[in-house]
């Protein structure tokens, strides 16, 4: 059996087959018949008759299944002719014809070359959470780089978040960036020049509605079931799976992703209990790579404690719908003082007992600032599920707000909040004023301690 079609494919290649109609007029010849049958469909659905049957029905319907035949050979063959393949005759007198054939397929199929990123997470729901913190703009930018992925978000250029992705966090990591050509003037001098950063941008809520497609948002985790003032059973090991979470009952999801270059789409690949779904999320050319610039030369102060005191203050101070959070650091108590101001009223939370609250407290002089108390609140959601965060604030008043995440199996990823404070205009000069009568009182309060 083997040596007849041996045979059969060496005749083959000496009398290759002609089509009675040529290539090139399949195309004329199925669009022909495709119209006359449309026609005569039309004509007989207007004379329907059992005479009309044999007449028109029959070629009708023969005309539309020869011209969709023609049609589907036709545009077969234009879209072969860019793969086309010449395989000799002498190829073939190997016994091994069927790994020739596999190897030949293969390299259609590795034309186009691999993805410039590619990335596996066992973890979806740890991707969820965290790029759930920054949820407060409709577009994020990405920055792929040999690291780990960056997700950036900003608004306004006064509000800025940043999630950091390390490649630790995922099972396997593959980037290969494309080095810059370079310059041909000078080229033996200049050093090999180091590999491109990617950036671009995807939209964050169809990310996020991808990452929830298998349930990444569990019911049972406590910190999305509780309502958002209910600031302490949602803030203890809130990424603790339970006895019916998915971890537990060893259905764990599969999240894979790629990239293959300019202009590709971002492909998620979700993979659980035999489920697999594919989703590819457009791209956008990044509107500004730079961030809210931050002076860590010229840093005022810096305070680290545990990220649920300060939600608790930020909870508390929401009661009163304030408009405007002012931050008040001394280097005497009550050491850090948050005070919100609205039209229902004010209020403050001091941190009088510093050195027991506070791991780490820094402070060259009084360091005082005011931002909007909506933008502060946007970062609530790190705050619940970070275990420590990192108070930051420059001599430009810049406020940065690092929150460390702690996952099961000790994965450690951060959260990077900026915030630009409020210019004190002229015209508060008499609310100024009460602040600074304020401000002083405490200072005597201090000294008198």
């Amino acid at each position: 059996m083997e040596s007849s079609l041996h045979q059969v494919w060496e005749s083959a290649v000496g009398n290759p087959f002609e089509p009675s109609i040529g290539k090139g007029s399949q195309f004329l010849v199925g669009i022909t018949l495709l119209i006359v049958g449309v026609l005569l469909s039309g004509f007989f659905g207007l004379n329907r008759s059992l005479v009309n049957v044999p007449l028109v029905g029959v070629p009708a319907s023969a005309a539309i299944a020869f011209g969709a035949v023609y049609m589907i050979c036709a545009v077969g063959v234009y879209d072969q002719k860019s793969k086309e393949i010449n395989i000799r005759p002498s190829d073939t007198t190997s016994s091994n014809h069927a790994p020739k054939l596999l190897l030949i397929m293969s390299a259609i199929g590795e034309a186009e070359g691999p993805p410039i990123f590619r990335a596996v997470s066992s973890s979806t729901r740890q991707l969820f959470q965290l790029l759930n913190c920054i949820r407060f703009a409709p577009k994020a930018q990405i920055q792929i780089s040999e690291e780990g992925l960056r997700f950036a978000v900003e608004e306004s250029r006064v509000m800025q978040g940043i999630v950091f992705l390390d490649k630790a966090l995922f099972t396997s990591f593959n980037c290969t960036l494309p080095s810059p050509e370079p310059n041909e003037e000078n080229a033996e001098d200049q050093e090999p020049p180091s590999p491109e950063v990617l950036i671009f941008q995807v939209s964050l809520s169809a990310l996020l509605e991808t990452l929830q497609i298998f349930g990444a948002l569990d019911p049972s985790n406590s910190r999305f079931s509780k309502p958002d003032n209910d600031g302490y059973g949602s803030n203890i090991r809130p990424h603790r799976p339970d006895a019916f979470s998915n971890q537990a009952l060893g259905m764990a999801g599969i999240c894979r992703l790629s990239y293959a270059g300019i202009g590709s789409p971002f492909s998620i690949i979700l993979e659980e209990a035999g489920v697999t779904t594919t989703c590819n999320l457009n791209t956008y050319e990044p509107e500004s790579p730079e961030e809210i610039p931050f002076q860590r030369d010229a840093m005022q102060v810096k305070i680290i404690m545990q990220a649920r005191w300060l939600f608790d203050a930020i909870s508390e101070l929401s009661s009163t719908s304030p408009s405007r959070l002012d931050v008040i650091a001394v280097p005497k108590a009550p050491y850090l003082s948050l005070s919100a101001v609205g039209h229902l009223g004010s209020a403050s939370v001091d941190f009088a007992k510093g050195r027991e609250l506070l791991e780490t407290f820094t402070v060259a002089e009084r360091w005082t600032q005011s931002y909007k108390f909506e933008m502060i609140k946007a970062a609530s959601e790190a705050m619940r599920l970070s275990s420590k965060v990192s108070v930051r604030g420059d001599e430009q008043g810049v406020l940065s707000l690092q929150f460390m995440v702690e996952f099961e199996g000790g994965g450690i990823s951060f959260v990077d909040f900026r915030f630009v404070p409020f210019l004190r205009e002229d015209e508060d000069d008499e609310g100024t004023e009460e602040d600074e009568d304020c401000e002083d009182q405490g200072d005597g309060l201090d000294e008198g301690a």
